[in-house]
């Protein structure tokens, strides 16, 4: 900020005891004055005798100063006058010319943790507002609102009332049990599911509490950009790995890994279900206690073909799969709550660590939330939604069959909410991708999702958000872009 004429001298300190001459110092301190702008151009700066008297030096100091400045070209000098600034603040001087130049400072340390994340392409940036066909979203607007308001509200009365208790909820940790147990085959008591504030935040409690670095972990490739960005900043060697029509394959000859990370009922981005076969070979590899998988199970709510499969967690005798959901795609991107299925061996050591490194969710939330699913409400939410989306689905895929079927390969998966449709030709999908964007249809390249170089290219389209006649309006413009 500028400075008044009276405040000059208390902005300049002068140590009588340097090695620097006052003069010297002088010099330097005003030129910093003038560099950072708290002197400004055009600024008149106090005579010499005034400046002398309040430095408590001779006059001849500052002569010296405003002369040497003068020469640098910081000051415009003339007899009879008070020296005026000659230049704007981040001005340098060159000859006898003034150039712009920004300060030069010095680049921040930071630790390897966050190194390592500004390495990663997540979190994806997107543009606000929301445009179809972005991927990764439900319909907020089919979202029984006014009901979870209710929730809500009652909560917030209670909570008046209620005395503090445990980070994690035991009504919503035993409303998850039992919802999980019946609708996804999860074998697991209520003590064992923290509720966290997202499924990233899970992913970041895994990763502290069982990652050493240069541990091995796997992750799909392509897969979800997240995994591998929690897994890589803890100080894992992170190993993408290749995918068949099943998701992850199995790959002779490579040891087992401390962590496997997979999507085994809707492979992140493809939509591909794991068989129960390469599920059990999966368990298989792995040693009680020092090898786990971790299973994201991010829209497993959302079967269309046929029954939903049984968790991988559910299959799991031994206490090695730690089990990841999301509210985030079942309610609204709103309620981004996640929560984390611990293998019974490390419930209490990922309690102390989600309360150390602060990954608490609201208890006011937590108790709507229970509510919401004891009351039947969650249920009937997604019996609704999975019949709008089941059809938003095939309506997109007809779409994408009459006018671009020359251009894109349609995967058409069981469930979910996005599909991929793959480049029949050439392996630009980043750039039309930008295309898209541009014309106002957001979606992804799926070669972005990969770890090393990219093996797939297509685009990962959403269609749970959107609308029939929102999709038509999309596939229009897409149409018109290739």
């Amino acid at each position: 900020m500028p400075v008044s004429e009276g405040m000059i001298g208390g902005l300049i300190d002068l140590k009588r005891t340097e090695g620097e001459g006052l003069a010297t110092q002088l010099t330097g301190q005003l030129r910093s004055l003038i560099a950072s702008g708290r002197l400004g151009k055009g600024r008149a700066l106090p005579s010499s005798r005034r400046l002398a008297s309040d430095l408590g030096v001779s006059r001849n100091t500052v002569t010296y100063a405003f002369e040497q400045l003068a020469a640098e070209g910081y000051l415009k000098a003339s007899h009879g006058r008070r020296p005026v600034v000659a230049i704007d603040g981040g001005e340098r001087i060159e000859g006898a010319r003034s150039v712009a130049s920004s300060p030069r400072s010095a680049r921040p340390r930071i630790s390897p943790w966050a190194s390592k994340l500004q390495q990663t392409d997540w979190p994806m940036s997107y543009q606000a507002p929301l445009k179809p066909l972005r991927p990764g979203h439900g319909d907020a607007r089919e979202f029984p609102s006014e009901i979870w308001g209710r929730c809500l509200r009652r909560s917030a009365v209670r909570a008046a009332k209620r005395e503090l208790g445990p980070v994690n909820r035991p009504r919503l940790r035993e409303a998850l049990a039992h919802y999980l147990a019946t609708s996804r085959g999860v074998r697991a008591g209520a003590d064992q599911i923290l509720i966290l504030p997202s499924a990233q935040a899970a992913l970041t409690l895994i990763a502290a509490a069982v990652i050493t670095p240069g541990d091995e972990v796997w992750v799909e490739d392509p897969g979800y950009p997240g995994a591998a960005a929690a897994f890589r900043a803890s100080g894992a060697h992170v190993t993408g790995i290749r995918l068949d029509e099943q998701g992850m394959q199995r790959t002779p000859g490579l040891a087992a890994p401390t962590l496997m990370f997979m999507t085994p009922s809707h492979q992140h981005p493809t939509g591909r279900l794991m068989s129960l076969t390469r599920r059990t070979e999966f368990l298989a590899l792995t040693r009680p206690g020092k090898t786990w998988i971790v299973e994201d199970d991010y829209d497993g709510e959302f079967h269309y073909d046929s029954r939903p499969v049984p968790a991988l967690q559910g299959l799991d005798a031994y206490g090695r799969v730690f089990y990841v959901g999301t509210f985030s795609k079942a309610m609204t991107s709103d309620i981004r709550f996640g929560y984390l299925v611990v293998p019974p061996a490390l419930v209490s050591t990922l309690e102390i660590a989600q309360r150390h490194i602060g990954l608490i969710a609201s208890s006011h939330i937590q108790e709507a939330l229970a509510e919401f699913i004891a009351d039947g409400h969650f249920l009937a939410h997604l019996r609704r939604v999975r019949r709008l989306y089941h059809a938003r689905r095939d309506h997109l895929v007809a779409g994408l069959e009459r006018h671009l079927g020359e251009v894109l390969a349609v995967e058409v998966p069981s469930g979910g909410i996005q599909l991929v449709a793959r480049l029949k030709r050439g392996r630009a999908d980043q750039a039309a991708v930008t295309r898209l964007v541009e014309a106002g249809v957001v979606t992804r390249a799926i070669s972005s999702l990969a770890l090393g170089k990219p093996r797939d290219h297509g685009l990962l389209l959403g269609f749970a958000a959107w609308r029939e006649n929102e999709i038509s309006a999309a596939l229009r413009t897409m149409a018109s872009c290739f």
